[in-house]
């Protein structure tokens, strides 16, 4: 049965730890959402090559490694689950003689990041860029040919016409997936425990083993992810209603509908 007397001192006894769980989630989630939008761009763009039969034959080889690699990528890391990703990473690392658990940072940076941290944090990010890749590449090919052809007859080239039209829109019709995906991370972060990285759940999980509040432990840890969840898809309605033009206010239960008078 729950104790609520149990379950105040646990967090009292521990909000340390629990705070420090609570940021090396958010950098986990944060950081990988970013970094692996970064990169999903880039495998947009590497899906999305064309041909052309006036391309050369080397060219076209190129083209098609360059395609074949991106595809290959995106279909393996979406296909397989992020702990299986997480440990093939941690003991290939270890076959090829690099061990994260050697490497330190200074002790002020100790209790936050340190080298199972960093493994961490490139799994996530690898894997969050498979799924960007798909985002990215369906908010491109969304965006109307027609605005491609208006830039191309006032002589802009290829390359600032996707960076300069089609590339933004695609991103701001692509956000709610992009940030659906901040969301994911903040959850799916727990996964990375089976490399001993010292998230959220990690923390709460070794808690919960020395104090054998099992319950209590594990609902604080329900509770801390759905309020971090939540807070991510206020700020995420916040930017969207911000590149819309419309006004907002800080109270949830309150969203203005006016749009901005220029």
């Amino acid at each position: 049965m729950f104790d609520f007397g149990r379950a105040w001192n646990l967090i009292a006894e521990n909000y340390e730890l629990i705070i420090a769980g609570i940021v090396d989630t958010i950098i986990l989630a944060v950081v990988g959402t970013l970094v692996g939008l970064i990169l999903g761009v880039f495998l947009a763009y590497g899906k999305n090559i064309k041909f052309k039969d006036t391309d050369r034959k080397v060219i076209k080889v190129l083209k098609g490694l360059c395609k074949g690699i991106c595809t290959i990528y995106s279909t393996v890391l979406r296909g397989t689950p992020m702990m299986v990703q997480a440990l093939i990473f941690k003991y290939g690392c270890q076959a090829l003689g690099v061990n994260w658990g050697d490497i330190r940072f200074p002790n002020v940076l100790l209790d936050y990041i340190n080298g199972w941290f960093i493994a961490g944090l490139i799994v996530i990010t690898l894997n969050t860029a498979a799924y960007m890749g798909e985002i990215v590449r369906s908010g491109l090919n969304g965006v109307d040919v027609g605005q491609v052809e208006g830039a191309r007859s006032l002589g802009m080239s290829s390359t600032r016409t996707s960076l300069s039209i089609i590339l933004p829109q695609a991103l701001r019709n692509a956000l709610p997936t992009i940030g659906n995906e901040l969301i994911v991370n903040i959850k799916d972060s727990s996964v990375l425990n089976v490399i001993a990285v010292t998230e959220l759940y990690y923390r709460m999980m070794n808690i919960a083993s020395t104090t054998f509040a099992f319950l209590e432990a594990y609902l604080i840890l329900a509770l801390i992810y759905l309020v971090l969840t939540l807070i991510a898809s206020g700020v995420l309605k916040l930017v969207e209603k911000k590149l819309d033009g419309v006004k907002f206010s800080l109270n949830p239960f309150r969203w203005a509908r006016k749009k901005e008078s220029f």
